[in-house]
């Protein structure tokens, strides 16, 4: 199955997390099949970017997103 999911990027105490479509079975951080969008908690305001077009692409060819990439995109 295929997931829209955060990977953590970054140094020690400041996360980066880039929002990737990736195969459900892999670990976190492993390969990913594209990266759609990024997201910086650290600075003020937050941060977060995604290409609309390729979210809603793969929304229709099935992939899930994850419990905070969708609560990041309903904002």
């Amino acid at each position: 199955m295929t997931v829209i999911r955060l990977t953590r990027m970054g140094r020690n105490k400041k996360p980066f997390y880039r929002i990737v479509v990736t195969d459900s079975r892999k670990r976190r951080d492993s390969g990913w099949i594209e990266s759609i969008g990024y997201y910086n908690p650290v600075v003020e305001p937050n941060v977060f970017k995604i290409d609309e077009e390729r979210y809603n692409y793969w929304i229709s060819v099935g992939a899930k997103p994850s419990e905070k990439v969708k609560k990041l995109t309903t904002k």
